[in-house]
């Protein structure tokens, strides 16, 4: 199986006590998940089944517990994921954007 995804851009920052930076972590191999994913009924149910919900956060981390390594698709940016009130301007402005003649 495998998933949408694109090459992390950001600079990520490890925190640690009081949010402080313990470490800038290297972006390089790192990808930011996105949807849909993409694998087989009957792999994906046993995994989502015999993985401790706290341990995955989406059907690719479920896949990898049990031991796979889920092909990442290059895909754009702006199919990003609405998870916070600011994201709605965004789509929003996106889908105005692809909307104009």
């Amino acid at each position: 199986g495998g998933l949408l995804a694109v090459p992390v851009a950001d600079t990520l920052k490890r925190s640690g006590p009081n949010a402080r930076v313990l470490q800038t972590e290297p972006r390089e191999n790192l990808w930011q998940a996105q949807t849909p994913q993409m694998f087989r009924y009957e792999m994906l149910l046993q995994a989502l089944n015999n993985v401790a919900e706290l341990s995955i956060t989406d059907d690719a981390s479920a896949i990898e517990a049990m031991g796979y390594h889920p092909k990442l698709v290059h895909n754009k940016s702006d199919n990003f994921k609405i998870t916070y009130p600011q994201d709605l301007a965004l789509a929003e402005l996106i889908m105005q954007q692809r909307n104009q003649p």
